[in-house]
């Protein structure tokens, strides 16, 4: 068995169909949320520490704005998570509103996970539905295009 199959099995592991019992299953079932819990972590200790509505920090530019001066799906949304981080929803929304409503998704992904591991059978979120990569290509292609409009009302969004 390669190793790729063997981290695979151990990430599905505990959907038996039973709930976790025991400390040891329960770690064992929290290891990879809390892993990924750990990172998110330290990507977010990172960027309050980078402070990147700072011009010239530490943290870098957005490769499509520096090279095209496009504004990509993504750009501002280290902004956005030290704007949230801070609690000014105002300014996390004005930077990358769809990565704000993402966060919120993904927050919501990773608790459905962390409590399918526990009760030994997945639950069910919006990363399941039948039309959520569709949906999810959408939006990010209309955010990309209303983004880099040059005219009112669009080109507030510019960041």
């Amino acid at each position: 068995m390669t190793t790729i199959g063997t981290g695979l099995r151990a990430l599905t592991a505990d959907y038996s169909g039973r709930p976790v019992r025991g400390a040891r299953d329960t770690l064992r079932a929290l290891a990879p949320p809390l892993a990924v819990a750990a990172g998110g972590v330290a990507v977010c200790a990172v960027v309050v520490a980078g402070d990147p509505t700072t011009p010239g920090g530490p943290l870098p530019v957005c490769p499509s704005k520096a090279l095209f001066g496009i504004v990509c799906p993504g750009c501002g949304g280290m902004r956005m998570l030290y704007s949230a981080l801070h609690g000014d929803i105002g300014a996390a929304l004005h930077y990358n509103a769809v990565s704000f409503v993402i966060g919120f998704m993904l927050v919501w992904s990773m608790a459905a996970w962390t409590v399918g591991r526990l009760r030994g059978r997945r639950i069910r979120t919006w990363l399941q539905g039948r039309w959520a990569p569709l949906a999810f290509a959408v939006v990010f292609s209309v955010w990309f295009v209303i983004r880099n409009l040059p005219f009112a009302p669009f080109n507030a969004l510019y960041v």
